[in-house]
């Protein structure tokens, strides 16, 4: 594997996924060694301001293709004008990926690590916001074909909704929540609803902060109601961005999370 560097490299393609996912297409001969079964990591996109540094923003990689020389990054998107997501969801990338034309480059850094769930474990729950269904997406698709589990995926609206290529025991429970800035319990709640199965699964969360610690905890107190013990590694609960906060901020939260392991 080689090590993380910056690469250069161009939009090769874009297209609309749903009506609030945009998906972009890299590519460029700084690739050739970029390394394979990364899906799920993620790279930083650097975009050039005033400043000294470039602004940095973090985006899962949802596949590599080395034979195209192909990076596919997804985005949440919104109407300019009627913008459901705030902070992060309004910042650079987002501006960037909306206006960006074929053939443009752009710096990367990465790979970082990637973010897999426990393939051994007994039964696996994964629970996520739009911000990240890419690594979500990408970890259902490695599941074993005799997987069994439950991932509650919460959507802006119902045409937002795409096929996942998952095992027939993974059951894919899609939630609603058109105005995701406003504090709620919607995803939390859904997933309150999900009866648990035998066994010691195995939890991956990613969402908004204060969805993400509701998660985290219920999860937790899940696990010592059900006396299973929770080996390290087994609950995998990140903040992908935090409510009226730009990426610096969920940054500064998730680092002064208090209740991470």
């Amino acid at each position: 594997m080689s090590e993380r560097k910056l690469r250069n490299v161009a939009v090769k393609k874009k297209y609309d996924l749903t009506p609030n996912m945009l998906r972009i297409i890299l590519t460029g001969e700084e690739l050739k060694d970029f390394p394979e079964g990364q899906e799920s990591a993620y790279v930083k996109l650097l975009f050039v301001s005033n400043s000294d540094k470039p602004t940095k923003r973090t985006y899962t990689i949802r596949k590599f293709d080395l034979s195209s020389l192909e990076l596919t990054l997804d985005f949440v998107v919104h109407d300019v004008n009627n913008a459901a997501l705030k902070g992060e969801h309004s910042g650079p990338a987002i501006s960037w990926a909306q206006n960006v034309e074929i053939g443009e480059q752009i710096t990367i850094d990465g790979p970082g690590p990637t973010k897999l769930i426990d393939r051994d474990a007994d039964w696996f729950f994964l629970a996520g916001d739009m911000t990240a269904l890419p690594a979500i997406s990408a970890n259902i698709e490695q599941l074993p074909a005799n997987a069994k589990g439950h991932v509650v995926l919460e959507i802006l609206t119902e045409a937002d909704k795409y096929p996942i290529n998952a095992p027939k025991d993974i059951n894919i429970h899609w939630v609603i929540n058109a105005q995701p800035s406003q504090k709620n319990s919607i995803l939390i709640d859904a997933v309150k609803k999900i009866k648990w199965l035998d066994g010691a699964p195995h939890i991956w969360v990613a969402s908004e902060f204060d969805a993400m610690r509701g998660l985290r905890r219920y999860f937790k107190e899940t696990f010592a109601e059900k006396n299973l013990s929770i080996n390290r590694g087994q609950i995998y609960a990140s903040s992908y961005w935090k409510m009226g906060e730009a990426d610096e901020g969920n940054k500064v939260a998730k680092k002064n999370d208090d209740e991470a392991e």
